[in-house]
C-alpha cells in the first residue's frame, strides 16, 4: 500500500515542454492570482473561485476549487508525480521537490511545484486500467487503484517484468468502465435536458433513425398515447407511451395503454427508469406491449446515434472510439 506521507497523485498538462524542461508540475486559473492570499480551507477557495468566475456552472466549483486547494496544501514535497506527456508518449514519474509557488510571469500556468523527474517509461510497459485511471478528466488527481504499479516501474527490473509477455487482465475490465460510464453519461442528459414533451419527441427522432415512421401527438393531449408509428405504409400501428419521471412504472399505468388500443395494435412503453416487479410480470403477460427502460433506451440510442438527427447529436455529444476488450470476449 501507499503510505499516507507518500501520495501519488496524477496531473495533465498542456505543456509538455514546462513541465519536462522546466522541472514543475502546474495548474492554470491564472485569475485565482496567489493561492496564498486565501484561507487555507475548502470553503474559502469556493467562495473565491466563485467571485473570480461569477458565470462558472455551479457543479463545477467544489471539482475546480478543490484541485487548487489540494495543490498548496494537500501535496507534500516528496509525493510522488504521474504524468503523461502527449509528445512522445511517456509516462513521467518524478518526486514533489519544492513548495508551492505563484510565477506570475508565467503565459497561463501560474500556479506551480518544483518537481524532480525520477523516470520517463513508454505507455506501452502499463496495464490499460492503470492507464485509464491516469486519464481521469480532471487536471490534478489522486492515483488510488493503480498507484502501486506506477510505483513498481521505478523499480529496475519493471521493463523486463513488464514485457515478460504476461496478458494484461484489466483490459477487460476497463472497456466495461468505458462503456458504462457512457451508459450512465447519455442517461443523465437525457433527464437532465429532456423531460415530458421534449423526451417524447426525442423517442420519436429515434424510432425514425430505427426506420419507424411517427407522429407525435399534440402537447397536452388526453388520449394517453404520444406517438404513433407505423414500420411501413401498412398495419400494424404501434402506440407509444413516454414518461421521463424518476419513479418506476407501475402495472396500472401500462394498463392504461393497453386501454387505448385497438385490435390489432401494438403498444411500446418507454421510461427512463425501470418498471416494478408487478409491471414486468404484466409485461410478460402480454406480448402485444413492449417495456423499455432507462438503460435499455441508451443501448438503442449508442445503436443508431448516427442516424439521429444533429439537434440530438449535439445535445448528446459521442465520438466513436475503438476500445481493447478481453480475448473472452
Amino acid at each position: 500500500m501507499v503510505s499516507e506521507e507518500k501520495r501519488v497523485w496524477g496531473i495533465h498538462t498542456q505543456d509538455d515542454h514546462l513541465f519536462l524542461h522546466g522541472n514543475v508540475v502546474a495548474i492554470g486559473w491564472k485569475e485565482m492570482g496567489d493561492l496564498r492570499t486565501i484561507n487555507a480551507d475548502r470553503d474559502s477557495f469556493k467562495i473565491k473561485y466563485t467571485e473570480t468566475y461569477p458565470d462558472v456552472k455551479k457543479g463545477s466549483i467544489p471539482t475546480s476549487s478543490g484541485m487548487l486547494f489540494r495543490f498548496i496544501h494537500e501535496m507534500q514535497i516528496g509525493d510522488y508525480i504521474v504524468f503523461p506527456s502527449k509528445t512522445d508518449r511517456m509516462i513521467n514519474i518524478g518526486t514533489v521537490d519544492g513548495d508551492y509557488e505563484y510565477v506570475e510571469t508565467a503565459h497561463e500556468y501560474v500556479q506551480q511545484r518544483k518537481v524532480k523527474w525520477v523516470k520517463h517509461i513508454p505507455r506501452t510497459l502499463f496495464t490499460q486500467g492503470a492507464l485509464h485511471e491516469l486519464g481521469s478528466a480532471m487536471s490534478l488527481f489522486m492515483l488510488k487503484n493503480y498507484a502501486e504499479e506506477f510505483l513498481a516501474a521505478l523499480d529496475k527490473d519493471f521493463k523486463k517484468n513488464a514485457t515478460s509477455g504476461t496478458i494484461d487482465e484489466t483490459v477487460g475490465a476497463t472497456a466495461d468502465e468505458i462503456i458504462e460510464s457512457t451508459r450512465d453519461f447519455v442517461l443523465k442528459e437525457l433527464s437532465r435536458q429532456l423531460k415530458g414533451y421534449d423526451l417524447e419527441k426525442f423517442v420519436a427522432d429515434l424510432l425514425n433513425a430505427m426506420g419507424y415512421r411517427t407522429t407525435v401527438s399534440p402537447q397536452g393531449g388526453d388520449s394517453g398515447i404520444d406517438i404513433t408509428a407505423y414500420k411501413d405504409e401498412l398495419p400494424p400501428r404501434i402506440l407509444v407511451q413516454v414518461k421521463s419521471g424518476d419513479g418506476n412504472i407501475k402495472e396500472s399505468t401500462i394498463q392504461s395503454l393497453k386501454g387505448a388500443m385497438r385490435e390489432g395494435d401494438y403498444g411500446l412503453f418507454i421510461t427512463l427508469s425501470d418498471y416494478t416487479k408487478n409491471a414486468k410480470k404484466y409485461l410478460e403477460g402480454v406480448p402485444i406491449i413492449k417495456g423499455i427502460n432507462g438503460t435499455e433506451l441508451v443501448d438503442l440510442i449508442l445503436k443508431y446515434y448516427d442516424h439521429l438527427s444533429d439537434k440530438y447529436k449535439r445535445m448528446i455529444p459521442l465520438k466513436m472510439v475503438y476500445i481493447p476488450v478481453s480475448l473472452e470476449e
